[in-house]
């Protein structure tokens, strides 16, 4: 049984194949996906009504930052990874919060998200 069995995790990733790729290693951790929010408009709608975990949030969802959902989570106090493929381009939002750099694995995302949990 892993750490995250049971846990609603929100994703929020813009590329399909991603999206679909982290889902199914949500599940093979026995996971709950809350989503996956394809835009930050349904991020935001997604954060602010779903009961969540944690989440991993892709930091530039088509062209946006994801800075609004991400503050709409810490006001909540959902714990949140940070997930981008720029390196060090997470910036001043991914403060205090775990990156992973894409593309990552699922053990790494599982220890991260146990970290945070």
């Amino acid at each position: 049984m892993s750490t995250l069995s049971g846990k609603r995790i929100f994703l929020v990733e813009d590329e399909a194949i991603v999206a679909l790729m982290v889902e199914d290693m949500l599940a093979e951790l026995d996971a709950t996906v809350v989503g996956p929010a394809l835009t930050i408009a349904n991020g935001l709608a997604l954060a602010q009504s779903e009961e969540i975990d944690a989440a991993v949030l892709d930091v530039n969802v088509r062209g946006e930052r994801i800075d609004p959902v991400a503050e709409v989570l810490r006001a909540r106090k959902v714990p949140i990874v940070f997930a981008t493929g720029y390196g060090d381009g997470a910036g001043e939002i991914a403060r205090e919060a775990p990156v992973l750099d894409k593309p990552y694995t699922r053990e790494k995302l599982a220890t991260t998200l146990a970290r945070l949990l």
